[in-house]
């Protein structure tokens, strides 16, 4: 009888977030970008939201304990990689989290400081924003701002990409992490993102798509890179890679109803390796 060789381990992703009702934003999102990567998703969910690509209408927070029993319940089961943070919504959820990581032993963790929906929602209550950055943000490895988080936590308008690069550098300098700002909210026909890690800069530039939908997009990028450092990726690979997957999905998303909503796994190849 002839030995099967065993099969390498999926590497597992962890994410900590409100779920979306509508399907392309939150954990429903991480998980779909997770699964894109070959990456075993698991979950512990923050909120439960009601919404679609228009509108948040409702926010039903889940007891502090309750969302750190989820993480602690994961990580007894599962080898963790990684995990990434969403929707957080207040300082009780956070500083569980916070706590919930420390005890659980997690290596690597990507915060994605979501703080206002594409929609305009408050998705973070306004006394959170301390224990965000007090607690939170020195564990992760990565953050993931886009141009207004980035603009409240270093404290002033952010209008250029000159602008980003300095906010970048003294974010990630302050809380001595590596802090990726989007840029997709500067006007113009290029998308600018800027990476910077222990004193060096990436600056990632491309042409900005015609008439796309962009619900749901930066879960799909903190979730991707979080994928990418579960299988070992240098954080500059993980981050690229997770632009070009996020570009990908839009290029390829597909009208559901009077929507366009991210194409998760339009190049997901099962069997594809490295």
């Amino acid at each position: 009888m002839n030995d099967i060789p065993p099969t390498p381990d999926a590497p597992v992703a962890l994410t900590i977030a409100g779920s979306d009702s509508g399907g392309g934003a939150g954990i429903q999102a991480d998980l779909l970008t997770f699964a894109a990567f070959g990456v075993f998703g698991t979950s512990a969910l923050t909120c439960i939201t009601a919404q679609n690509p228009r509108e948040v209408t409702g926010i039903q927070a889940l007891p502090p304990e309750f969302v750190a029993r989820q993480i602690k319940t994961v990580c007894d089961a599962f080898p963790v990689a990684a995990a990434k943070t969403g929707m957080l919504f207040s300082s009780p959820i956070i500083r569980a989290v916070a706590a919930a990581d420390v005890q659980q032993g997690i290596p690597i963790l990507v915060v994605d400081p979501v703080m206002v929906a594409a929609s305009g929602a408050r998705l973070l209550e306004a006394d959170a924003i301390e224990a965000l950055c007090g607690e939170l943000l020195s564990q992760a490895r990565v953050i993931t701002p886009n141009l207004d988080e980035a603009a409240i936590l270093c404290g002033r308008a952010i209008e250029s990409v000159e602008q980003m690069r300095e906010a970048a550098r003294e974010i990630g300098d302050r809380y001595d992490v590596a802090c990726v700002i989007k840029g997709g909210h500067l006007a113009g026909p290029e998308i600018t993102d800027v990476l910077y890690d222990e004193g060096q800069e990436l600056v990632m530039a491309g042409a900005r798509l015609a008439q796309a939908e962009t619900h749901g997009a930066g879960c799909a990028f903190s979730a991707a890179i979080t994928a990418g450092l579960a299988k070992g990726w240098l954080l500059e690979d993980a981050v690229t890679r997770a632009r070009e997957f996020v570009r990908q999905a839009m290029e390829s998303a597909r009208p559901a109803g009077a929507h366009r909503p991210l194409h998760f796994l339009a190049n997901y190849e099962p069997d594809a390796s490295d």
